[in-house]
């Protein structure tokens, strides 16, 4: 299976505007995510999804191939879809036999190893799965953090659920003990998506759901397509607030000590 990581970024981020141009550590986050992108062996090409020049002409400045996408894409997977046939392309395979990684903007310390495990998941599986996502187990301190979204798993492993609050609520039981009782999976925000599924994401229904949580793949989930999951080690910041970019900075930081 032919593989393609597919970076969307927006310098309009409606919770921390102009993030992935932060400076991390010296580097601007989104330089720092395509390079740990571009460290995975497996894709054939690691290419940034954008409605902004100024971030096509950084990208190829490091190095990086670029697609200018509508800036009236809702999110991520959307600005993705919208030019998944390019995407294709360049995996120089076909929509059934290809995969999209899509790697989010803002996560500057994605490992490449769990970009290796997604595609090696895709090629492992039968039937070939249409959507599959990393998951974590959950530190006690993040599970009530509305930053840091949790899913519920089926006992195969499927997601049942994507969301802000803990999930499942624990009844009787006060809710810094629910840790103690049930086992809580963190997502780490990318997915591997078949290219077929990217081509049928306008004919997708609206999701109320997708639009409370502000969550796209909750859109997947009330559609009835099935995201399979798979486990990993620790989790992977993403920098959506003030907070996690000062962060993701004492990261940066703590390596280059």
């Amino acid at each position: 299976m032919q593989s393609v990581v597919a970076v969307p970024a927006r310098l309009e981020s409606s919770r921390l505007p102009g993030k992935v141009l932060a400076d991390i550590g010296g580097k601007p986050m989104l330089q720092r995510v395509l390079e740990r992108c571009a460290e995975a062996t497996t894709p054939a090409a690691v290419v940034l999804c954008t409605d902004s020049q100024d971030l096509v002409d950084r990208a190829a400045a490091w190095g990086f191939a670029a697609l200018i996408t509508s800036a009236n894409c809702a999110s991520g997977s959307e600005r993705i879809a919208s030019v998944v046939d390019q995407l294709v392309a360049r995996a120089g395979g076909s929509s059934a036999d290809t995969l999209i990684i899509n790697v989010q903007g803002d996560q500057p310390f994605i490992d490449p190893q769990v970009i290796e495990a997604m595609a090696g998941e895709f090629a492992e599986r039968c039937p070939t799965p249409e959507v599959l996502t990393p998951v974590y187990r959950m530190s006690p301190d993040k599970v009530h953090n509305p930053n840091v979204v949790k899913t519920l798993l089926a006992a195969d492993g499927r997601a049942l659920y994507f969301s802000r609050s803990a999930v499942p609520h624990v009844r009787g039981v006060e809710p810094e003990h629910w840790h103690a009782h049930t086992t809580y999976w963190g997502h780490v925000g990318i997915y591997g998506y078949r290219a077929d599924v990217l081509q049928r994401w306008q004919q997708l229904p609206h999701s109320p759901l997708e639009q409370i949580e502000k969550l796209e793949q909750l859109r997947l989930i009330e559609a009835g397509i099935q995201i399979g999951t798979f486990p990993v080690e620790g989790e992977s910041l993403s920098v959506d607030t003030a907070e996690q970019l000062d962060e993701a900075r004492a990261i940066a930081a703590g390596l280059a000590a």
